[in-house]
């Protein structure tokens, strides 16, 4: 019976999480959305989703993955932000056709659809093209590939680091002909 009444809730998120372009390649946004979790708690009415146990969602080549996944929408029910918390929280997105799988680790993930950004914080990392960013707090332009690390100031953080950690891999010798 629960799952009768809370189906036309699923597909409508499901429609509302179709318009989220930024995750992905550009031919992964007409891809369906799968989401996989234990439990499922929706609110239509406040556009909230949130997801419990183990949960999965992919997208063509984007995919999160956390313990619980929090969606909210907005009024227009576009998805306004995604939360996703575990002990690590997990992204990953194919940027570009000829570009490596961008990967992101954290005690909690915060996807905000309108900025473009993906912010980890707690055990925070970034791995982009052999490149490493740790910290507090990332936050990862998916549309620039900008990575700002920092602090996580007024946050409770399980594992303080008082610096960041970069490793910027040199461009081979082809890349630099190439004018990557």
């Amino acid at each position: 019976m629960r799952l009768v009444k809370t189906l036309p809730l699923l597909l409508s998120l499901g429609s509302a999480l179709g318009s989220v372009s930024a995750w992905a390649l550009p031919t992964d946004r007409d891809q369906p959305i799968h989401i996989q979790s234990d439990d499922a708690q929706l609110d239509d009415k406040q556009g909230v989703a949130v997801y419990k146990g183990n949960v999965i969602i992919t997208q063509g080549t984007m995919k999160i993955t956390g313990n619980t996944v929090t969606i909210t929408r907005n009024a227009q029910g576009d998805v306004d932000t995604f939360t996703s918390v575990g002990n690590l929280a997990y992204y990953e997105q194919k940027p570009a056709i000829d570009k490596p799988i961008v990967q992101g680790w954290g005690k909690t993930i915060q996807y905000q659809s309108a900025l473009n950004h993906i912010t980890l914080i707690d055990q925070a990392k970034v791995v982009n093209d052999g490149n490493t960013s740790e910290g507090e707090k990332i936050i990862y332009d998916t549309v620039k590939q900008v990575v700002n690390a920092g602090r996580a100031n007024g946050t409770k953080i399980t594992a303080p680091r008082p610096r960041i950690d970069m490793v910027i891999q040199p461009k081979s010798k082809t890349d630099q002909q190439q004018g990557k």
